[in-house]
């Protein structure tokens, strides 16, 4: 159920993630357009993300492995931040079987700078 109202205040790690599947590996739990999104993602063998238009943090919720942010690569495990900014590419490049991680859109969509 994504939070959609000012009265909701939680969502449980386990109930966003019972909505997930190999086929849907995102699940938005709160919404508010351009302010704010947050999605609990949990990809299945291969992360298949391209860049996005907003920047975003990950919150690792589960999980270890390493992480890709153009030509960066570090490690991560359950509660380490990771940033990202707008169109930089990103993945998860490695992931145990038990990886969730909670993503936070937030800001206005921004335009792609040519380089």
């Amino acid at each position: 159920m994504a939070a959609d109202s000012r009265s909701d205040i939680q969502v449980a790690l386990a109930q966003a993630a019972a909505r997930l599947s190999a086929d849907n590996p995102f699940n938005v739990v709160f919404d508010r357009g351009d302010e704010i999104s947050i999605e609990l993602y949990a990809p299945v063998g291969t992360d298949k993300q391209q860049p996005h238009e907003r920047d975003e943090l990950y919150i690792i919720a589960s999980g270890h492995g390493t992480f890709s942010r153009g030509k960066e690569l570090v490690t991560f495990e359950a509660g380490d931040l990771l940033y990202v900014p707008a169109y930089v590419p990103h993945r998860f490049e490695t992931f145990s079987e038990d990886f969730k991680t909670w993503v936070i859109f937030y800001g206005p969509k921004r335009e792609r700078i040519a380089t």
